[in-house]
């Protein structure tokens, strides 16, 4: 029995063993394409702690870990190559959540209604979706709003 035994036992590790690689390639495999979050900001600009909005959130209790940062866009209209690109003005961390900053504009005001808030911030939620979510500083204002998508009902 002893012999058996041994070999049973070796099926059943190489059994789990292939369905753990299996589920692990399925994962993978079906997973949505994202950023590597690092490669991204080893690019970002310096923090420039003598802007008003880097001292707004650190008195928050926010810590801004990278600042702006340009997001290259390649796009296919029809053959014709055009090219654009996303800012992010700066990253925030706070109890170990990671947080992508947008600043208000005095000449792009937002439209604070469900519409107006995912046609204007969806799409940096959805470029790192790592992310806990997008906060929206307005120091004028002295507000700072924390926005999360959530998908589905």
């Amino acid at each position: 029995m002893g012999n058996y035994g041994d070999w049973l036992v070796m099926v059943v590790a190489g059994g789990l063993i292939l369905f753990w690689l299996y589920r692990m390639f399925y994962r993978w495999l079906h997973e949505p394409p994202g950023m590597n979050t690092k490669l991204l900001l080893s690019d970002a600009e310096d923090v420039h702690d003598d802007d008003i909005n880097v001292q707004f959130l650190e008195k928050a209790g926010y810590e801004v870990t990278h600042g702006k940062y340009r997001v290259p866009i390649t796009i296919d209209l029809d053959g014709t190559i055009l090219h654009s690109r996303l800012f992010i003005d700066l990253f925030a961390e706070k109890d170990g959540k990671h947080y992508i900053v947008k600043t208000a504009r005095e000449r792009m005001p937002i439209d604070w209604t469900g519409s107006g808030v995912r046609d204007r911030l969806l799409v940096y939620a959805l470029l790192l979706p790592e992310c806990e979510g997008v906060l929206f500083v307005d120091h004028k204002e002295l507000t700072i709003r924390t926005i999360t998508f959530r998908f589905g009902s």
